[in-house]
């Protein structure tokens, strides 16, 4: 039985609760990634993603001087390093997700992304249900 612990990134880059939303967009750039966790001290108390900036801050004319706490996703989806990889598929499946920060108690100790499940080349049932099923548009308008 795999574990996350076996395939998730240890050496997440973290916010905290007093950078603004400018500050999360620029290590998004600077780190080419998706996503930011928002730390205070090694608790995680959120989530920024790029759509969070864009729906939560741009569309709603908030200005990037914003705190993070306004934008964050407070309501995570969390797993343990010993979480077995298909619990974890089953997650992100069954709620929807590209991510899965990997917390010991409340301590951020990683993350997990679909992408960790392709490059370890994890070829089981449920691993590749939840890339099909994430990946599938929810909104007809994305279907074309």
């Amino acid at each position: 039985m795999t574990t996350v612990r076996e395939i998730m990134t240890s050496d997440v880059e973290t916010c905290s609760l007093l950078d603004n939303v400018f500050e999360v967009a620029q290590k998004m750039k600077q780190y080419n990634v998706g996503a930011i966790p928002i730390v205070d001290g090694d608790r995680l108390v959120g989530m920024i993603t790029d759509r969070d900036i864009v729906i939560r801050c741009i569309a709603e004319k908030h200005p990037p001087s914003s705190k993070v706490q306004d934008i964050m996703s407070e309501q995570l989806v969390t797993v343990s390093p010993d979480t077995p990889t298909d619990e974890a598929a089953r997650l992100m499946s069954e709620h929807q997700i590209r991510r899965l920060p990997v917390v010991d108690g409340e301590r951020l100790v990683g993350i997990v992304s679909l992408g960790d499940f392709a490059v370890r080349e994890l070829t089981d049932n449920q691993a590749k249900q939840a890339l099909s099923e994430i990946s599938e548009p929810s909104n007809e308008h994305y279907s074309h």
